[in-house]
């Protein structure tokens, strides 16, 4: 339909409506839009030029899978995301895009913006125990309900206690603590949880360390293969050596099998198929 007919149906469509004006009123009224919407100067479909553009732009917005919403915590994490969740009745280790590391408990889920490394916001479902890659320039967000956990770099656990409560356990580092819809701010130190639920925010410490004190090397297989699932092999010989350490009870499995290889001058081998530590 070129630009007469459509003027001569919209015409039709004016002077049909009931209006309480009079005709010459009616006519005035006619002509003035009909000059500012019909002006031979005005080049034809630039209206539907803009809708074009305007409905690219959409796409494109669509195309990215982002969104955006105002007061909720998922504002921090992108439509494009990934998801990792961990089924198996095992402890899970993911590791991030900058190369921080989860160990995602059974039952629990991560979900992080696909453009992670310059965004580190993350959600998580369940329980994690995060050891976080130091980057002043991007802070590391955890989101799990209504709380936020912002760090630069530390190690600490998340985990979901009731429908609504949250705990957050400080094991290396410094985190601040925030609740949706509030100012406070709460400062962590390492040895101290800050729990939060029904509408209540408690800061408590807890022993982060575990001691053996003049006890026998396999007592310290024994706390290897219950926290980190290995099962810890040592040579006949050094079964009753006595051992007096504190180990963090976050502390990575290598640091914690290097120790017991420098204090005895043993070598070993981790084997992660077989879940074994052999020392010799």
């Amino acid at each position: 339909m070129n630009d007469k007919k459509i003027e001569d149906e919209l015409k039709k469509i004016w002077d049909e409506t009931p209006i309480s004006h009079s005709d010459s009123e009616k006519e005035a009224s006619w002509e003035d839009f009909q000059s500012k919407a019909f002006t031979a100067k005005k080049p034809k479909f630039k209206i539907w030029r803009y809708a074009a553009a305007a409905a690219v732009l959409i796409f494109a917005l669509i195309g990215t899978g982002i969104y955006f919403t105002k007061g909720s915590v998922e504002q921090n994490i992108m439509v494009a995301s990934t998801v990792i969740e961990n089924t198996t009745s095992k402890i899970k280790t993911v590791f991030l895009p900058d190369s921080s590391k989860v160990e995602l408990s059974p039952n629990s889920k991560l979900r992080y913006a696909n453009n992670f490394t310059t965004n580190r916001k993350i959600e998580i479902e369940g329980e994690g125990y995060f050891k976080v890659q130091k980057d002043k320039k991007h802070p590391f967000e955890v989101f799990c309900k209504e709380t936020t956990t912002t760090v630069l770099g530390t190690s600490f656990t998340v985990k979901e206690n009731t429908e609504k409560g949250v705990s957050v356990s400080l094991y290396e580092g410094s985190v601040e603590m925030s609740i949706k819809n509030q100012d406070k701010k709460w400062i962590l130190v390492p040895g101290e949880t800050f729990t939060y639920g029904n509408n209540t925010a408690v800061v408590t410490e807890f022993n982060r360390f575990t001691d053996f004190d003049n006890e026998k090397l396999t007592a310290v297989s024994v706390y290897i293969q219950e926290n980190y699932g290995y099962k810890v092999i040592i040579p006949q010989e050094y079964h009753n050596q006595r051992i007096t350490v504190r180990i963090n009870k976050k502390e990575d499995l290598k640091i914690i099998v290097q120790l017991i290889s420098e204090m005895y001058n043993l070598n070993f081998e981790i084997n992660d198929e077989l879940k074994e530590v052999t020392f010799q």
